[in-house]
């Protein structure tokens, strides 16, 4: 029987672990990252991936930094003939991508050469595309730019955030590895070379990409806001406090001044863009409280803004 080793560690990567052993292959090690504090108290919290190894009797190895040669010894004891990761959070060392009879193999939520890197579904909604996928490709130590084996599309509704999509592409993942792994460890695939040339990059988020520029298009502002739900989620700022933006709407041939508020109505309020499509805000969260339908906000701690208020200054 085929030996594997499974890496990953978020949500994304459990249905995938679920179906290798679903399909009946011998998993004999599951690498993650370390447990980290989570939340305000800091709990320190296992990785979904470790959770899911642990209920099936899985050895768990979870290195700091799978490079150190401690940590890297471990996993090539294992002898493992596969190697599949999926959202693991490290790039492996040359060392380990040979060691395996069938090679390494990752399970990349887009359609490579497009999104290589760590937060390929943000930004395929943040960039309005109307298809993702998911590819499966040999890995190397290049980020995502291994030979590819097989890949799928996935369409992106015009309501899908992060955590819908998420779930689509763990689906058509796990879907994807079950059909490709017996074509794979029967030698009936062909590698296909990915074209640097079409490359792009989705680098893991940082800060100051999640303010809303309320000088763009409402159409990217919509698509801004739904590309960073539910995490990190968008923000933008109310005298002189972050106002962390959760779901919003499009309303189309209302133009005003970016970031003015435009209309307020007992379900929301609505600001200006860069454009004739203003944005309408659904659910958001005041600095220091948890999110709230604008409804609530409004009746409340937003029962003070005026037409003509401003965000984002």
């Amino acid at each position: 029987m085929t030996k594997i080793v499974f890496m990953g560690t978020p949500d994304f990567s459990v249905p995938v672990l679920q179906q290798i052993i679903k399909d009946g292959y011998e998993v004999i090690g599951v690498v993650t990252q370390p447990d980290r504090p989570v939340g305000r108290k800091k709990v320190l919290t296992a990785p979904p991936v470790k959770v899911e190894a642990v209920k099936h009797g899985i050895p768990v190895y979870q290195p700091e930094k799978i490079r150190q040669e401690g940590e890297l010894a471990k996993i090539l004891a294992l002898k493992p003939d596969l190697i599949i990761t999926a959202a693991f959070g490290q790039i492996l060392p040359k060392k380990l991508l040979d060691a395996p009879k069938f090679g390494c193999i990752n399970v990349h939520a887009s359609l490579l050469p497009e999104l290589r890197g760590g937060a390929p579904i943000h930004y395929a909604i943040m960039q309005g595309k109307k298809k993702t996928g998911v590819t499966i490709m040999y890995m190397v130590e290049k980020l995502d730019a291994g030979d590819i084996l097989t890949s799928v599309e996935v369409p992106i509704s015009d309501d899908d955030n992060v955590g819908t999509l998420f779930k689509k592409l763990s689906k058509a993942g796990a879907d994807l590895l079950s059909e490709t792994l017996p074509l794979l460890l029967a030698g009936r695939l062909t590698p296909k070379p990915q074209n640097e040339a079409e490359a792009t990059f989705a680098t893991n988020i940082k800060r100051e990409q999640e303010k809303i520029d309320w000088e763009k298009a409402g159409e990217e502002i919509y698509n801004h806001i739904r590309g960073l739900n539910p995490w990190p989620v968008a923000f933008t700022t109310m005298d002189g406090q972050v106002l962390k933006i959760w779901q919003s709407e499009k309303v189309a041939g209302l133009r005003g001044d970016p970031g003015t508020i435009l209309k307020i109505e007992s379900d929301g309020f609505t600001v200006g863009t860069g454009n004739e499509t203003a944005i309408k805000i659904i659910e958001l969260q005041p600095s220091g409280k948890t999110k709230m339908q604008s409804e609530q906000f409004l009746r409340g701690a937003g029962s003070k803004i005026t037409l003509g208020s401003k965000l984002g200054e």
